[in-house]
């Protein structure tokens, strides 16, 4: 994939959009019922983690 250069308001919503991406994956983990999340990766195999 090549690379993008953003700035401003682009590189703002690109940005926070990651950001929930990876609270959406860590929130499910909180707490007494927090539950197993595997992470994958472009390489190697995906990681389970709590």
């Amino acid at each position: 994939m090549a690379k993008q250069l953003m700035f401003n308001e682009d590189a703002r919503k690109s940005l926070l959009s990651g950001v929930q991406k990876l609270s959406d994956a860590v929130k499910v983990t909180l707490g007494p019922k927090g539950r197993n999340v595997l992470l994958d990766k472009k390489f190697g195999a995906p990681t389970v983690t709590k």
